[in-house]
């Protein structure tokens, strides 16, 4: 169910997400009042985005275009750490390098650890939206 509350940033509840408390307070102090519902859209955004990428990745991967995972990869890489999941963020950039630097046979376990540490920062985002911890 839907709070009225304006999400925020702020308090131990954006720690306890796995979300990095300091790039959640930027976006907030963009939206300080929550007037604007910044950091809610945001949020959202990176939702529906992942909604529409991880489809990508999966066909690119099972494709074996690594030109498209690599694409995919980097989206992700700065969306990821605007809202501060970090970890993925990271996990992003090494699935870009192994695939520009041609090292990576096999980006199976890399690309596993992306979609299992997406799936903990979409829970994540859901309880900061949700106003749960």
């Amino acid at each position: 169910m839907m709070s009225n509350e304006p999400v925020s940033a702020s308090g131990t509840a954006s720690v306890a997400t796995g979300l990095d408390a300091e790039a959640l307070a930027r976006l907030t102090e963009l939206d300080p009042k929550g007037e604007n519902k910044l950091l809610e859209r945001v949020l959202r955004a990176f939702q529906t985005s992942t909604a529409r990428l991880m489809p990508q990745l999966e066909m690119a991967r099972l494709a074996n275009d690594r030109a498209t995972v690599r694409l995919v990869a980097h989206t992700l890489k700065s969306s990821s750490a605007s809202i501060g999941a970090l970890e993925l963020s990271q996990i992003c950039a090494q699935v870009e390098a192994a695939i520009r630097a041609e090292s990576a046979d096999d980006l199976e376990p890399l690309l596993q650890s992306l979609r299992h540490t997406l799936e903990a920062a979409l829970s994540a985002i859901q309880r900061l939206l949700d106003g749960r911890p």
